[in-house]
């Protein structure tokens, strides 16, 4: 149940830690970077369909998954570096690159400090870290921002969620859902198996602590624009992205040139909840990547 057809699974010593990643296809490179709380599983709806195409790499981000969960190293320039090792690893000059949630954020540095190489860039469902701190405030906390906060309290998230993986995160798939429904008690329990792996819980921890770094790296470069062709998709009906700002004005202050697309009957998890809609974005997006 935890693995998609015809991926090999592989790991190697990158960027100063483990790191793993699973691969298929054949073709020019694109990488999928997953969001929180899910590790590269995200993409198994997507992964069949781009591998038709394309190399498809989906790594599991530092701290998650049956990636390395070192006690630092989660500012999302790092975490950028680890993708671009990866790429140098497996000697891929340029890549296609597609990031949810967390994976977003990663994507966003990386086209920044490595614009020579990436060739397009996909923000799914994601809301820069800059502007939730330009825009944080207690009715976005009610909303569904409180975690940011918890999460970045050390050590008492950690403490409070061991041993309650389960009801933590199905809190987050549910509540995170157009259908409350939309994931399986069989899919959950492969998040749930992840995060409770030694370390997990820390390391998404860690990748929320790291805000005001990653806020203080977008500060400086806020006006060096994201110069690669840009989309941008987000669920109509997520109360803290779609419902709480205007997604596509956000990212046409981040890249030169980009589109975007609500979809409907959506929620956070875009990639997972409409399928479909995703993968005909994504293909018509990549439609003449060649490598």
């Amino acid at each position: 149940m935890d693995s998609v057809e015809g991926v090999t699974h592989h790991s190697a010593q990158l960027n100063g830690i483990k790191q793993h990643w699973v691969s298929i296809g054949s073709g020019a490179p694109v990488y999928l970077l997953h969001g929180f709380p899910e590790t590269w599983y995200a993409w198994r709806k997507q992964i069949p369909v781009l591998a038709e195409r394309f190399t498809v790499v989906a790594p599991d981000l530092r701290g998650y998954g049956d990636t390395e969960k070192p006690a630092a190293g989660y500012d999302k320039r790092t975490m950028a570096n680890d993708v671009l090792a990866l790429m140098d690893h497996l000697g891929h000059e340029k890549i296609a690159l597609v990031g949810h949630d967390r994976g977003a954020r990663v994507g966003t540095r990386f086209a920044k400090d490595h614009p020579d190489r990436i060739d397009r860039f996909v923000a799914m469902d994601n809301i820069p870290t800059r502007v939730i701190a330009e825009t944080y405030n207690a009715t976005l906390a009610r909303k569904g921002y409180w975690f940011f906060s918890f999460l970045g309290v050390p050590d008492l998230p950690e403490a409070l969620i061991a041993g309650r993986e389960e009801l933590w995160l199905t809190y987050f798939y549910r509540t995170w859902s157009y259908n409350p429904d939309m994931l399986s008690p069989e899919e959950i329990a492969v998040y749930v198996r992840a995060f409770q792996q030694p370390g997990a819980v820390r390391g998404s921890c860690m990748d929320y602590r790291a805000a005001p770094e990653d806020t203080a790296q977008d500060l400086k470069d806020v006006d060096n624009l994201i110069d690669c062709p840009t989309l941008a998709l987000w669920g109509a009906d997520f109360e803290i992205v779609g419902k709480a700002y205007d997604v596509l004005g956000v990212w046409k202050g981040l890249a030169r040139y980009v589109r975007g697309r609500a979809i409907s009957e959506c929620g956070h998890l875009c990639q997972e909840e409409q399928p479909a809609v995703v993968n005909r974005e994504l293909l018509q997006f990549l439609d003449d990547w060649a490598g």
